[in-house]
């Protein structure tokens, strides 16, 4: 039949009505697009278009916020009983609804992973930081196709995603321009990522990365890193919805606050001033008498005691107090200023008339409180991260200055066992409570109409993702990107919204990190504490550790262990954890630390491999300490063919980390100049003595260690067109790492100075730099090295994360 212009635009409105009414398929991501008609009209004047299709997010999807805080427990925020004030979260509780029984992996890049998936943190391969990731399952820093992440799902279901502050899921191996940049943010489901890629940053002047491209913050004396990302996730929103306001958006929002270093401006540390003179043992009975009195925890629950391993504060100097009194100012001052940026984020949501149908989750912290600053805190957690314990000679120094930006710092494990009030241990021990629970406030006020409850069902950081799903009405996705997917490991906490006293639905759950492990199964708890992190004694084997009983329905705090009452109970809950351990691939467990920081010992990528050079060049900025080449404890050179345009050269050659540690070749007024920079606390720098000329010339620094030991010092020497011009000698290097952050730029010195010789932003290289070559010969220290394997255990112990 030939089709007249009025049938051909009767067939395209009846083409047209059935696109638009077919039904979605959302299991299958990204939704298959329909076949197009055929249509046969030659005129296009004469047919009728059908329905474009498009995927749209379900009417009424809420936006979704989620709010992730980093190393902060369960008893620092005052909206759980804690000292650390903070309205915002106050606010946010009152008008929804605290949990109490929330609980993560005990450490940040385990927890992040689970978090952003739904899957538990050894399914994703993330077993532990991705810094130590092994060749086993469970721990391979890769995470597999068939565990896609929650923003992925939500952008092919029509959201646009962001995210912003830390990620800290990235393989080290993979942070560089080389890829690959699939486990990158904009490559796992964000549209748009501000933030920094490893565990922590320099508020003051943070390693960033816009979407995959390294950026240099502003030079300016008020800068804070956790006021800028409000201000770029603020500017994101807004401009997402003045384009797009029928578009449902999703944000990740992890400040890099409050991991150390805990840097904020010093008028927040002022509001403090004498607030914990009396101690972490006075704040733990002062956190424990207001966590009851508020109804955060049950009025049964029980204050578990101090354990012989932290020092009490009695014990304490009266130098030692003040130094520590300041630490825990500082971290309180840092939690409020952080807040208050989270207040700025919810106050543009209520201005911009959106805040009724968010769902916007704050999570108190990513772990329980960070033991990591060692016994009397660190003036420059590098230190501690290098084996090196601060005591009070070097930390008091810097007193008046903590916090600011000439310091690194991290408090007391003291204050970290407070702050875990009321359980036992804390960040990285998995085994207890303490390392695990984090208090988390939900706010939805479309959904929610319980005001300033408590939820008491276990629930854990795998909940998050369905959560998002069911309150956005979508399905689980058997299949994305056409890979089928493994079914998410927790639960929606949606049923928790409207009943306090719902069953739980999150019934069993391992726990596992370090050999610190446990599981949790219908109100009872066994676990086994394995190690401890910041102390330097071998574990024991993992077949002789002690496990431990709780029946947590009743013991809240876990205060009274049940394994000699009840062996039985615990043998049932032993086997069910080795049944878990092998479905999830925990197995087998691996307590191993120093070893894992060698790539070839634990499997893991290394992008230099047996590489004893390597040659970079100008505009490479920002190369990570894990994809350059290795320059401790061994020889190496560094030679820099250059053009200098006239016998006043300045500028950075190269440079290597920052402020706290590192190393840099550059020139002065026409002479050559390289600085050793150790921790901050000892500089060795030696120049040439005269100027040169303009033209051609061959720059080059050597440097021999005196002995095969880590942190070894030793010669070192500058040479100009072969003959050499300078010497010295360095007495001690750094042994483990240059920084967590900053890494290698050619050209430029960004992020801190390794050198007070030059200034921040005016430190680029005047004359012309061809390239610059690193020979380096294989490490020097050998099997025998007692001292290095002690230090490697403790940086192993206290790992950056």
């Amino acid at each position: 039949m030939k089709l007249t212009p009025r049938l051909s635009l009767a067939l395209g409105a009846v083409l047209a009505t059935s696109v638009t009414a077919q039904e979605i398929n959302r299991t299958v991501l990204p939704v298959p697009e329909p076949q197009p008609p055929t249509i046969t009209e030659l005129d296009a004047r004469n047919a009728k278009a059908p329905a474009r299709f498009e995927v749209k997010a379900p009417k009424s999807a809420p936006n979704v916020i989620i709010v992730l805080l980093d190393d902060i427990g369960f008893g620092q925020s005052s909206a759980f009983g804690g000292p650390c004030k903070m309205p915002t979260l106050d606010k946010l509780a009152d008008e929804g609804l605290r949990y109490n029984g929330f609980h993560t992996t005990a450490l940040c890049s385990p927890t992040r992973t689970a978090l952003l998936t739904g899957r538990n943190h050894h399914v994703n391969n993330a077993g532990a930081i991705m810094e130590l990731a092994t060749a086993f399952p469970g721990n391979t820093g890769i995470r597999p196709q068939n565990v896609a992440p929650l923003a992925e799902m939500l952008r092919l279901n029509g959201y646009s995603t962001a995210a912003f502050g830390k990620y800290h899921e990235t393989p080290p191996w993979e942070v560089s321009v080389s890829g690959p940049l699939d486990r990158w943010p904009t490559h796992s489901g964000f549209d748009k990522f501000y933030g920094f890629i490893g565990g922590e940053t320099n508020q003051w002047a943070p390693a960033i990365f816009d979407g995959t491209v390294r950026v240099e913050p502003a030079h300016r004396p008020d800068y804070h890193f956790t006021v800028d990302m409000t201000d770029q996730a603020i500017a994101w929103i807004q401009a997402q919805h003045s384009l797009t306001p029928d578009k449902p958006f999703f944000v990740y929002f992890a400040t890099g606050a409050l991991h150390a270093p805990h840097h904020v401006p010093k008028e927040y540390i002022e509001r403090y001033s004498g607030k914990f003179d009396r101690g972490w043992d006075a704040l733990r009975e002062e956190t424990f008498a207001r966590q009851k009195q508020m109804g955060i925890i049950p009025s049964s629950a029980e204050l578990t005691r101090r354990p012989k391993e932290i020092p009490s504060w009695d014990s304490q100097t009266p130098e030692q107090k003040k130094l520590e009194a300041r630490q825990m100012e500082t971290f309180a001052g840092f939690a409020e200023h952080t807040d208050e940026q989270v207040g700025r984020l919810a106050d543009a949501l209520r201005e911009m008339r959106v805040m009724d149908n968010t769902l916007l989750i704050y999570i108190v912290g990513d772990n329980g409180a960070s033991a990591e600053g060692g016994p009397e805190g660190a003036y420059n957690e590098m230190m501690a991260l290098n084996g090196i314990i601060n005591t009070a000679a070097i930390n008091m120094p810097h007193f008046d200055e903590w916090g600011g930006p000439k310091t690194f710092p991290h408090y007391a494990i003291g204050w970290a066992w407070a702050g875990d009030t009321p359980f036992q241990w804390t960040k990285q021990i998995a085994s207890h409570y303490g390392g695990t629970t984090n208090g988390m406030v939900i706010h939805w006020p479309a959904r929610i109409k319980a005001k300033g409850e408590v939820r008491s069902q276990f629930t854990y950081v795998t909940d998050i993702a369905p959560t998002v799903l069911d309150a956005a009405g979508l399905p689980f996705p058997k299949s994305v990107n056409g890979t089928v997917q493994r079914t998410f490991d927790g639960s929606s906490m949606v049923y928790t919204f409207d009943n306090p006293k719902a069953k739980e639905t999150h019934t069993t759950q391992y726990f596992e990190m370090f050999g610190n492990r446990g599981i949790y199964h219908d109100g009872w708890v066994a676990c086994t504490r394995h190690s401890i992190p910041w102390l330097m004694v071998p574990n024991p084997p993992l077949s002789k550790d002690v496990w431990e009983l709780y029946h947590v329905a009743d013991d809240f705090s876990e205060a009274h262990d049940l394994a000699a009452k009840d062996p039985a109970k615990l043998k049932e809950l032993q086997d069910l954890f080795m049944k878990e351990a092998a479905r999830n691939h925990v197995l087998p467990i691996d307590d191993r630390r120093s070893e894992r920081f060698s790539a070839a010992i634990a499997g893991r990528p290394d992008l230099m491999g047996d590489r004893t050079s390597l040659t970079v060049f100008p505009g490479m900025v920002g190369i990570s300490e894990n994809v350059f080449i290795n320059v401790k404890n061994r020889s190496y050179t560094i030679t820099a063919p250059v053009e200098l345009r006239d016998a006043t050269t300045n500028g950075v050659i190269i440079a290597q980390a920052g402020a706290f540690g590192g190393w840099v070749l550059y020139m002065k007024e026409g002479k050559l100049h390289h600085e050793y920079n150790y921790f901050g606390v000892e500089r060795t720098n030696i120049a040439g003595p005269d100027a040169l000329p303009a033209g051609k010339h061959e720059l080059k620094y050597e440097f021999i260690p005196d002995e095969a030991k880590a942190g070894s010092g030793g010669k070192c020497a500058l040479y100009v067109d072969g003959h050499q011009v300078a010497e010295g000698h360095i007495p001690k290097t750094q042994p483990y790492a240059f920084s967590a952050d900053e890494g290698v730029d050619v050209g430029v010195d960004n992020e801190t100075m390794v050198s007070n010789d030059y200034k921040p932003g005016e430190n680029r290289f005047t004359g012309e730099i061809l390239k610059v070559t690193i020979d380096a010969t294989p490490s020097h220290l050998g099997a025998t090295d007692k001292k290095s394997v002690e230090i490697g255990e403790e940086i192993a112990s206290t790992v950056e994360d």
